[in-house]
């Protein structure tokens, strides 16, 4: 079927209500850019999830780094992260910011840096999904190889199948997962497979085209019901995954519990540098207090699919690009931003 009847097919669906929710911040950045809702019929809803990194990290940890800036460490960050609210301030805030904070593209950005600057200490913010493991790993490689010792991670690490199951568990209004396409490529899609079964529910791995979305969005409905994950981006993404950059990161990464932004704990969610190289973490255990900043903000209803963002009664408000009140205005990828920028109201 070619797309043009796909793209008629879901703009004439006039079967059951739908709830499709993308796990993936880059998912949720082109919906809204290639106005996605607008050619599907409106019995179709596409949900925003959890899959910004920095929309899920709490404000204990955005509250730690700026006290370890104020102890003198430099910290080197994803520009993102530099907005997200802590529970008094962001990043951004801090005086003399532009001295203490370091945007980098990479992590492996920070190597010469830090072998220029021996007597310096640096903070990495390592945040994000499956997806930047890789990374992580081959600067803890660089770190020991070159005997780096004036850098430590300070890792606020998710990972995606176990909030996707702690979200049905507690009843998410959820029929279908759009799948992440950069976490798949890493993980495989078979990670996603446990969890399809036990609930029934389908799930797409989709590229990142207008037309990979559409041909997964139509993939989802032809498989409601039925506990399966289909791939329709075969030319990056396998069942079992890049083996190596997962061996990679299983020799200097562990699982553990983690605390999302808006969820609270998810057991098993998370990964910690292993014992054996604890001289490289910066304190990031116990970092599992989550304050609003504004306590009427809804991020957490948001994130779970409870809520539209313009819903939430500061959206458009006091909560802004400019005055982001919750880490879900903060990023391109986080719901709330998505919406405002692309006026979306579906």
């Amino acid at each position: 079927m070619d797309i043009n009847n796909i793209i008629e097919k879901l703009k004439f669906y006039d079967g059951p209500k739908l709830r499709i929710m993308e796990i993936c911040g880059s998912h949720t950045e082109a919906v809204s850019k290639y106005g996605i809702p607008s050619v599907i019929s409106d019995r179709i809803k596409l949900l925003s999830g959890p899959g910004c990194p920095v929309c899920v990290t709490t404000s204990a940890y955005i509250d730690r780094l700026i006290e370890l800036a104020d102890e003198g460490n430099i910290i080197a960050t994803f520009g993102d992260l530099i907005r997200v609210p802590g529970s008094v301030r962001a990043l951004g805030d801090i005086n003399d910011a532009g001295s203490r904070i370091k945007m980098l593209y990479s992590p492996l950005d920070i190597v010469p840096i830090a072998m220029e600057n021996r007597e310096t200490r640096f903070v990495f913010a390592a945040v994000g999904f499956e997806t930047t493991m890789p990374l992580y790993a081959l600067l803890m490689d660089e770190l020991i190889e070159k005997n780096i010792k004036n850098v430590r991670l300070l890792t606020a690490i998710k990972t995606m199948p176990e909030v996707v199951g702690y979200m049905l568990e507690n009843g998410a209004p959820v029929d279908a997962f759009l799948a992440p396409g950069h976490v798949s490529v890493v993980t495989g899609y078979g990670v996603f497979e446990p969890i399809a079964r036990k609930y029934g529910v389908p799930f797409a791995v989709a590229g990142f085209s207008p037309e990979r979305l559409l041909i997964a969005i139509y993939g989802l409905i032809k498989e409601m019901g039925n506990g399966s994950v289909k791939n329709y981006y075969p030319s990056v993404v396998n069942r079992e995954g890049n083996l190596l950059a997962r061996a990679r990161t299983e020799k200097y990464f562990e699982k553990c519990d983690a605390v999302w932004r808006g969820l609270g704990n998810v057991a098993e969610s998370g990964l910690r540098l292993k014992k054996e190289y604890k001289e490289y973490d910066a304190g990031s255990m116990g970092l599992d207090e989550d304050i609003k900043k504004n306590p009427a903000c809804k991020c957490d209803r948001v994130l779970t699919g409870r809520l539209r963002p313009y819903e939430c009664p500061l959206y458009g408000v006091v909560c802004t690009p400019k005055t982001p009140q919750g880490a879900c205005m903060v990023s391109t990828e986080g719901s709330c931003y998505s919406y405002y920028v692309n006026k979306r109201t579906d």
